[in-house]
């Protein structure tokens, strides 16, 4: 917890108390359905808390904004993000019912009033969105030809709207068909080896009607 209030120091009280939590949460439904690797559990805060909110990092949602959190897994970058940005409105979706119902359990621990989530395929997502979130579920290509059509026309933010994706590695080859793509160094912004080859990738994409 104290690498989060050393990145993010204007918390405020609710936001420490539901960071707080998460420990306890993940913990005891890790117990019962496996949503995150033995191995990375203990790693809790470093590796998907604080991984997570480099997006954070990257952009600040304004209120009112509408994100898609992709392949959301145990609730990533979605959740996290969700409780440093409570006016924005976060659409969590997996593919896997049971993870999908330890995000709504421990949205419900933590009463996020902005946070929906769903077991769906993300094809099947209906409405625009004003950024689509995920942490690497896919190439990008393949996750591009889920979401393209799902972007909303009016900008708000300092980056056009689009995907935030948050991947490892170098990522040349995958992004070479995508020019417009930027990449942000974690790196830079996190000083645990962790984050190393972790980055933040900004993908603009243009409203579909």
């Amino acid at each position: 917890m104290d690498e989060i209030l050393k990145y993010f120091p204007d918390l405020t009280d609710i936001q420490i108390e539901q960071f707080q939590k998460l420990d306890f949460l993940y913990h005891d439904w890790n117990e019962k359905i496996n949503v995150i690797s033995r191995k990375d559990i203990d790693a809790l805060y470093t590796k998907h808390i604080l991984h997570s909110l480099g997006i954070a990092k990257i952009m600040k949602f304004e209120p009112g904004a509408t994100v898609l959190d992709v392949g959301t897994g145990g609730g990533f970058p979605g959740i996290p993000l969700a409780i440093l940005f409570p006016q924005t409105r976060f659409y969590l979706i997996d593919v896997i019912a049971k993870k999908i119902k330890v995000v709504q359990e421990v949205v419900n621990a933590l009463e996020l009033k902005n946070v929906k989530a769903e077991q769906k395929r993300a094809e099947l997502v209906k409405g625009d969105f004003d950024f689509i979130v995920s942490r690497a579920v896919t190439n990008m290509p393949d996750f591009v030809s889920w979401v393209h059509d799902k972007i909303k026309k009016q900008h708000k933010h300092t980056l056009k709207n689009g995907i935030l994706y948050l991947k490892g590695g170098d990522l040349a080859e995958e992004l070479k068909d995508f020019p417009k793509a930027t990449l942000y160094d974690l790196s830079t912004i996190f000083e645990d080896e962790f984050f190393e080859t972790k980055k933040v990738v900004h993908l603009p994409l243009k409203f579909q009607a």
